[in-house]
């Protein structure tokens, strides 16, 4: 005689991702970066390491960046989360963005929106970083091509761009 699954322990989780409120049944092991990708559809987020390492899949909850891939979803409660797909309004590019296009830090793109995410986290809160503030921010994200100067470049870019927008 087999016994019967265990009942489903999912919850409702309220969560506004990119400016907007969703309310999904999740389970209580269910990573953020499933939740992004499987539930709510954003792909941006990459999934790379699965172990906290890579700095892929980097988000900004409540405006601070944090790694979806060690995140549990349910942890969002009430709380915003933003992902690269948030940043732009409407089919514009945001300054960042932008910057990284413009001074190819995209390279491969793997890292791209774990790197925009990490450098918007650190221009919430420093609209004027040195180069040693945008290493430090970006400390946690790696990038496989190991172009480095074309991504503290991009993050200078968007800097020098804020200051002519203001």
């Amino acid at each position: 005689m087999s016994k019967a699954p265990p009942p489903s322990r999912k919850r409702l989780l309220n969560i506004q991702i990119n400016g907007q409120w969703r309310e999904d049944a999740v389970a209580p092991n269910m990573l953020l970066i499933d939740y992004l990708r499987d539930v709510a559809g954003l792909t941006g987020t990459k999934q790379g390491c699965d172990g906290g390492e890579c700095g892929a899949c980097t988000v900004l909850i409540d405006d601070q960046p944090r790694l979806a891939c060690s995140t549990l979803a349910a942890q969002m409660e009430g709380r915003h989360v933003e992902t690269v797909e948030g940043l732009a309004k409407g089919s514009r590019m945001s300054r960042l963005q932008q910057a990284f296009h413009e001074k190819l830090g995209t390279q491969c793109g793997f890292c791209t929106p774990g790197m925009i995410m990490a450098a918007e986290g650190l221009l919430r809160r420093n609209h004027d970083p040195d180069r040693e503030e945008i290493k430090a921010a970006l400390s946690g994200n790696l990038c496989r091509c190991t172009g480095y100067v074309k991504i503290i470049e991009s993050v200078e870019a968007a800097t020098a761009s804020r200051e002519v927008a203001q």
